[in-house]
């Protein structure tokens, strides 16, 4: 009780009312300091910066002017077929023979383009409108590659003009030769179904495979050329892989939207 009351007596003493008064350790001070720097830091970041966002989607590589199917006007036997896959060929050029009831006849290309796949085979019979041939159409074996990149309806909006877009590529190592490097051309606000997809890719398999999760916006994606690469290109790495690049070869996409400010997303 006698230790008590001398604690009670002390701190009531006048004599320590005229002490200096210690706020904070030096230590507390660093600490304060530098959460005030970082929380003014975060503050003009907030207002000032941008944050980059990317989307992902399904992508194929192409000449520009897609391909079509073609299909036989006629019913009968395949008694020849006078082209290879692979093979370009001019407009109305013959690709198949078909023996019907009224005589020999001719399917020929409707336009310019090169034989991407063959469904007809010597001594098979063919109907009226069946798919022989898919044929793509590029003039010239020097015509440019370009990417089409099949993106959600929802994030068609946010693609700006001349986006950059990486593409990973399904024949080339990523880990090892990086990603194609690309600028968005045009950005197609219809969204695509898989008939429409199909028929540009003369292809009606990839129409359904693009269509899976919903109808798609087609962005249409022009490669960046480089004259120190073997395909032509322009990859993350320094040379690229050491080969060309095909026509209707599968690939991903992440297209770089517009940036948008921390504050938008940051307040209700």
């Amino acid at each position: 009780m006698q230790f008590r009351q001398q604690a009670l007596a002390k701190l009531q003493s006048p004599e320590d009312l005229d002490l200096p008064v210690r706020l904070a350790r030096p230590q507390g001070w660093l600490v304060l300091g530098i959460t005030v720097v970082v929380m003014a830091a975060a503050s003009v970041w907030a207002v000032t910066g941008s944050v980059a966002s990317t989307v992902s989607a399904p992508a194929i590589l192409t000449h520009g002017q897609g391909s079509y199917v073609l299909q036989s006007p006629v019913a009968g036997q395949v008694t020849g077929v006078l082209a290879k896959q692979g093979q370009r060929l001019p407009a109305d050029a013959p690709v198949l023979k078909v023996r019907t009831a009224q005589g020999d006849s001719v399917i020929r290309t409707v336009a310019a383009g090169r034989i991407t796949a063959l469904a007809a085979t010597i001594g098979q019979i063919v109907q009226t409108g069946a798919d022989v041939a898919a044929v793509e159409k590029v003039a010239h074996d020097s015509d440019p590659l370009y990417a089409t990149v099949y993106v959600p309806a929802e994030n068609a909006a946010s693609i700006p003009a001349h986006a950059t877009v990486d593409l990973t590529v399904s024949s080339v190592p990523a880990e090892r030769y990086g990603v194609l490097r690309g600028r968005v051309k045009s950005v197609d606000r219809t969204a695509q179904s898989a008939q429409s997809i199909g028929a540009f890719l003369g292809d009606s398999q990839l129409g359904r495979q693009f269509t899976s999760k919903g109808r798609p916006v087609a962005v249409l994606v022009t490669l960046d050329k480089s004259a120190s690469t073997r395909s032509g290109y322009r990859w993350s790495s320094a040379g690229g892989p050491p080969f060309g690049l095909d026509s209707m070869t599968l690939a991903s996409g992440a297209v770089h939207l517009s940036d948008q400010r921390p504050i938008d997303w940051l307040l209700p």
